[in-house]
């Protein structure tokens, strides 16, 4: 059992939350994820993040379809990846993020309790 939650299985609970909400393609997920822990001194690696991604499809739990960026194929080339659930998928995603829960569980509580100990 490992001492923390992993960098990785943190990063992977966020992208499958955005996949759940249909938010987007890998870049955005990146600059999602950059904001909103950006006051907490975390700033995902943007490596990670892909890792992360491409470790979600090889287990069957996303599939990518490309599409061009825009409206206009003429005007737009910059294709995308975009990154859905398998038809098993949400079934994995589920389970994966109740195993990251209890150990984030027992994570917090090795924290609080360092907390409590070390500065009250």
């Amino acid at each position: 059992m490992a001492f923390m939650i992993s960098q990785r299985a943190f990063i992977k609970i966020y992208l499958i939350t955005m996949v759940e909400k249909h938010r987007g393609y890998g870049y955005q997920m990146l600059e999602s994820m950059k904001d909103e822990f950006r006051s907490f001194g975390y700033v995902p690696p943007q490596s990670e993040v892909y890792r992360a991604l491409h470790e979600l499809v090889q287990e069957g739990v996303f599939y990518r379809t490309k599409r061009l960026k825009g409206t206009d194929p003429r005007v737009d080339f910059q294709e995308i990846v975009l990154y859905h659930f398998t038809d098993d998928g949400e079934e994995k995603a589920r389970l994966y993020k109740k195993q990251v829960k209890t150990d984030l569980d027992r994570c917090l509580g090795m924290l609080h309790k360092a907390e409590q100990d070390n500065y009250s």
